[in-house]
């Protein structure tokens, strides 16, 4: 007999005070503070797996994390649903204000944050003016960049399925393999802004490849050049991943509803 409850738990966060979602030995992440904080209202540890991770300085809008509470032991409801957890307000009261819940949602026992998530989103975001509202949440450039180049090479990208080049270097991965269904540049009224969907990505893909695609918009390197970079497999061959103040994660699906 099962004596727990699986939940999943969205959130979001402003991932600049924080070493990415995965807890760390030696540095805060956003992981750590949210099992310390669902330890406190079940009054027992709390470990949580998340969807994903994020690299330090990177934000997300959208995120998925599951955890298991006990059921209690007069059945019916789990212990999370018989404590006095007041919605949401108790959780949130007890993380900082750049870590939001949004929502805590009874799933299956099977379910699984990171395994069953079918695709990812994220966005990358450029300004061009000096605004202190945006120090931290996109990155600043002097020069715009040619976006219908940049959308070529792009397009591109979406006839192939390695992106070893894109990788961070030493990733212990079984494959380099994602599918890319979504890419492609937009105007935005602070700038410009990169969206990219894949069933998977590996670690700093989205850096490379925004970094990548700059020395495109900045014409040093032609839209086909992408091919010879992403055929390499090369990490070397690709270009410096930006900064992680522009990269938010926006989106996670799953094959199965999340309503709480």
């Amino acid at each position: 007999m099962n004596t727990n409850q699986r939940y999943f738990i969205e959130l979001a966060y402003n991932g600049t005070a924080y070493h990415g979602w995965q807890v760390q030995q030696n540095a805060v992440s956003v992981q750590e503070l949210l099992n310390k904080a669902l330890s406190t209202i079940l009054r027992q540890p709390i470990e949580t797996t998340g969807c994903g991770r994020t690299d330090t300085g990177v934000h997300a809008k959208e995120f998925f994390a599951h955890f298991d509470a006990p059921l209690s032991p007069e059945g019916g409801v789990s212990v999370l649903e018989s404590t006095p957890f007041r919605g949401l307000g108790g959780l949130n009261a007890l993380l900082p204000y750049d870590i939001a819940i949004k929502n805590v949602i009874p799933v299956h026992a099977d379910a699984h944050a990171r395994f069953d998530a079918t695709a990812r989103s994220y966005q990358y975001h450029i300004h061009f003016n000096k605004d202190p509202f945006l120090q931290g949440a996109s990155w600043q450039l002097r020069d715009v960049p040619n976006l219908d180049l940049m959308n070529q090479a792009a397009a591109i990208m979406m006839d192939y399925i390695d992106f070893s080049c894109f990788s961070k270097s030493n990733t212990q991965v079984k494959t380099n393999n994602c599918k890319i269904t979504c890419a492609e540049w937009v105007k935005t009224d602070n700038g410009i802004a990169f969206h990219i969907t894949a069933d998977r990505f590996l670690r700093n893909m989205v850096r490379a490849i925004v970094g990548t695609l700059m020395m495109i918009g900045r014409e040093e390197l032609k839209p086909e050049g992408i091919r010879e970079i992403i055929e390499s497999k090369n990490r070397s061959n690709a270009g410096t991943s930006v900064p992680a103040c522009g990269l938010y994660l926006t989106e996670v699906k799953y094959p199965y509803p999340l309503t709480p």
